[in-house]
């Protein structure tokens, strides 16, 4: 068996929300696909990835680059000892060959989308969901069930209060018992206002979760603390730059609830830095690494393998990025849950048409390769690239 080819579009999931760092206006994905010469069931078997939101679409970097040098890798280079599939590992090394350590920026992005994709095909071709497939490896018991929580909350023009307890009622309405909403994009008072009012709408029937997006200096992410620590929240989440160590470790001492961090620390060594020096709270705290834009689930496992080492639980995992890559990882792996878009960058997050959300929790179907294939507009817009 081969790679024939490798297929990318960039693609918009713009929308007019705003964090308190960024808009949304101009955001762009990369689709690809990772087409193969096997054939399952009367048809080819291709492999889909995508990167998650917040970051742009990779384009040139996956067709100058990272693409190219799957193509040209020499014939069985890119498969197990089998054979007879894939061997992410070795594609995964393929793609990163004459690269530099260190840079963990866009790269990183550009290569964890064609390992979802990678991934996707290896687990169709083995013929089973990726979580079981991830479950084995590991001599784990896999679990189905999946905690995820609602994100939204987002600065919007026009959106006042009562449209923001709508939309928080409306993620309870659907089977959400954990919420998230965006701070820093308005004074301290305002967002103080905001949170109040997110949390008469969810009264006892839910929790709440923040997320300021890197944007505050120390000061400013003490004086949130300050007026934070005074609701029952689910986390406080990404305060300061997520490189910024000392500070995120300095703001434990002023913030004794649960805190989260991750999403944009792109490979193991970033991740072991902030457990080395972030004052992260295993006992606690959060860790939001995202595979799709750390350099892929291959990466994930070292990252994984790191927390390990540092006296963390995988379960004080919950990603960021709301896609099915992270499902089947945290239902696979024993992650803690996954973050979920109900109504945001579509048809790219959420879960497969059959799965509905119970207790903040849902049950992965048993679709073999990631389940791209049971999201109807999803597989639509995949397959219009490659088959």
């Amino acid at each position: 068996m081969r790679i024939v080819d490798v297929r990318e579009i960039t693609q918009p999931i713009a929308s007019p929300i705003r964090n308190a760092y960024i808009d949304f206006s101009r955001m762009t994905t990369s689709l690809v696909a990772v087409v193969t010469d096997v054939v399952r069931n009367g048809r080819r078997v291709v492999g889909y990835g995508f990167n998650s939101n917040g970051r742009y679409g990779q384009g040139g970097l996956i067709r100058e680059r990272f693409a190219p040098r799957l193509l040209e890798a020499e014939a069985g280079a890119l498969l197990d000892d089998s054979g007879e599939n894939l061997d992410p590992d070795r594609c995964w090394a393929a793609m990163m060959r004459n690269e530099k350590p260190g840079g963990h920026g866009e790269r990183s992005v550009a290569v964890g989308t064609l390992d979802m994709a990678i991934w996707d095909a290896t687990a169709k071709i083995s013929g089973r969901p990726l979580f079981r497939l991830l479950a084995e490896r590991h001599g784990r018991e896999a679990d189905p069930r999946v905690f995820v929580y609602a994100a939204g909350g987002y600065y919007y023009p026009g959106k006042d209060d009562d449209a923001l307890r709508a939309e928080m009622r409306s993620y309870l309405d659907r089977g959400y018992r954990v919420v998230k909403m965006k701070i820093g994009g308005a004074s301290l008072s305002d967002d103080a206002r905001r949170i109040e009012a997110v949390l008469a709408e969810i009264g006892k029937d839910a929790q709440l979760a923040v997320d300021a997006n890197g944007r505050f200096d120390l000061e400013t992410a003490i004086a949130y603390a300050k007026m934070l620590r005074a609701y029952p929240l689910f986390w406080y989440e990404e305060a300061g730059d997520p490189l910024d160590y000392a500070l995120q470790a300095a703001l434990a001492e002023f913030y004794p609830g649960a805190m989260a961090t991750g999403e944009n620390l792109f490979s193991h060594q970033d991740a072991r830095n902030l457990l080395r020096h972030g004052g992260m709270r295993p006992d606690r705290d959060w860790l939001q690494f995202d595979c799709a834009l750390s350099y892929g689930l291959c990466e994930y496992q070292r990252t994984l393998a790191a927390l390990k080492v540092s006296g963390w639980g995988w379960d004080r995992c919950i990603p960021h990025g709301g896609h099915q890559m992270s499902l089947n990882i945290a239902a696979g792996l024993g992650l803690g849950g996954n973050e979920s878009y109900p109504d945001l960058f579509q048809p790219y997050g959420g879960f497969p048409d059959s799965v509905s959300v119970e207790d903040s929790h849902i049950v992965m179907p048993e679709l073999p390769g990631i389940g791209f294939e049971g999201k109807s507009d999803l597989i639509r817009v995949m397959r219009e690239l490659a088959e």
